[in-house]
């Protein structure tokens, strides 16, 4: 089995892997002073809640934004699951153009959304991650990463709201029930759910009139779902995406 790992700047997410098959997933919140010894502890007692062992996992793969929590990720695989991870990088076999102007500036967590998009919808795809970022991934119709877009998260943009203003509480990301909130919580509710809503519309608007080919539109992350509820643009909605892209990535540069 596979244990892929992707480390983004507010979670960490687990997907274990048996064959294509996506069998367990977890998320943890990204704590970089975390050990290889903590993360052990913990997905030991969540391996063996499935009746399943740390010996069990054959291979590793690691995406990780935030550097100084991939080295403990790294001795964890070492000391405890004997495996060498894969960690994505520079070098790695993606099986897919970037054209950025400097390739090197990617998110890791980028191209792997993008790779796993691209394998699920050739035609192309805009892929939309609700994560501490919201990012917007366009890859072409030929199989490219052609760019994209960077935004401020959701939870980012809240906090900001939270921590700039004196009498401002803070909020749950939630859908309410109007647009017109009749108090402090749903009028916040309302700017940030649908506000983002209206910004997403129209990113990928302007980005389709760009384009000379109709991608498919895809959100991700942990706020996907809710997201694509409310957008007019979004066609499909994975919160896994990552993971399956990293199980993609590993096949592809296994030996």
């Amino acid at each position: 089995m596979l244990l892929a790992v992707d480390i983004g700047n507010t979670h960490t997410a687990f997907g274990l892997f048996d064959g294509e098959a996506l069998r367990l997933d977890w998320r943890m919140e990204t704590r970089v002073e975390r050990t290889a010894d903590e993360y052990a502890a913990t997905l030991s007692g969540l391996l063996d809640i499935q009746g399943l062992t740390m010996r069990q996992v054959t291979g590793a793969i690691i995406s990780s934004v935030v550097p100084p929590a991939t080295a403990p990720m790294e001795r964890l695989f070492a000391r405890y699951f004997g495996v060498t991870a894969l960690v994505v990088g520079p070098g790695m076999k993606t099986g897919m153009a970037v054209l950025y102007e400097n390739p090197r500036d990617l998110g890791a967590d980028r191209i792997v959304n993008a790779v796993a998009a691209y394998a699920r919808w050739p035609q192309g795809a805009i892929v939309v991650d609700f994560g501490t970022a919201t990012t917007f991934d366009v890859v072409t119709a030929r199989g490219e990463y052609a760019g994209g877009v960077i935004a401020p998260g959701l939870i980012v943009s809240a906090d900001a709201l939270y921590r700039s203003t004196a009498r401002l509480p803070r909020v749950e990301i939630a859908r309410p029930k109007h647009v017109v909130g009749t108090n402090t919580v749903a009028s916040i509710q309302a700017g940030l759910v649908f506000g983002y809503a209206g910004m997403v519309d129209a990113l990928v608007n302007r980005i389709r009139a760009e384009m000379n080919y109709a991608p498919k539109v895809v959100a991700t992350g942990g706020l996907g779902a809710l997201m694509a509820r409310e957008s007019s643009t979004i066609e499909e909605c994975d919160e896994l995406l990552t993971l399956r892209g990293l199980r993609i990535l590993f096949e592809r540069n296994h030996v």
